[in-house]
């Protein structure tokens, strides 16, 4: 049998924590000016994108609210639409950078719904391939990722820029 080097799941698996220092991790992200070491995204008027840390699949990015939020009933209809927007823009981006055969597209409210950070709301925008889901993760409890992530967030954000640039010239989406 050969070992798979999958070093970054450690690290999930070992303390999976939904804080950094006590801070929520969507909100030290905000509240960082460095966007690379925290993977974020783009960043609009009520909301932030940032990559996965511990992805499903290569590109696996978040929607939040700039507001520390639980529930969507927290949120008022200008921020849920720019959440919304915001999660159309990071599927095109994502489809212009990987070209994924589909997307897993979703909000996890409450542990029982398997989210892993509940206390700050969050979408989830997964693309997907036929077959990527193989034996490994079945048998193994691993996922296979291709791309380290600092390559991920140049590439996909680089995308979104682009696209967000795009819906401004043309007047909106």
């Amino acid at each position: 049998m050969e070992p798979l080097f999958a070093p970054w799941r450690f690290t999930y698996v070992t303390s999976a924590d939904k804080t950094v220092d006590g801070e929520c991790i969507f909100c030290r992200a905000l509240a960082s000016d460095d966007d690379a070491s925290t993977l974020t995204l783009w960043r609009g008027e009520t909301c932030f994108a940032l990559l996965n840390r511990y992805p499903y699949t290569s590109g696996h990015a978040m929607v939040a609210p700039r507001e520390h939020v639980a529930d969507l009933d927290a949120l008022g209809e200008a921020e849920l639409a720019e959440i919304m927007l915001t999660g159309r823009n990071l599927i095109r981006a994502l489809r212009r950078v990987y070209g994924p055969h589909g997307f897993n597209v979703g909000f996890n409210l409450g542990e029982a719904a398997g989210a892993g950070i509940e206390e700050h709301l969050h979408l989830h925008v997964v693309p997907r391939w036929r077959a990527d889901t193989n034996f490994i993760s079945v048998v193994g409890d691993v996922r296979i990722i291709p791309e380290d992530l600092e390559t991920t967030w140049r590439k996909v954000r680089g995308a979104l820029l682009e696209i967000v640039g795009e819906e401004v010239d043309h007047g909106g989406a």
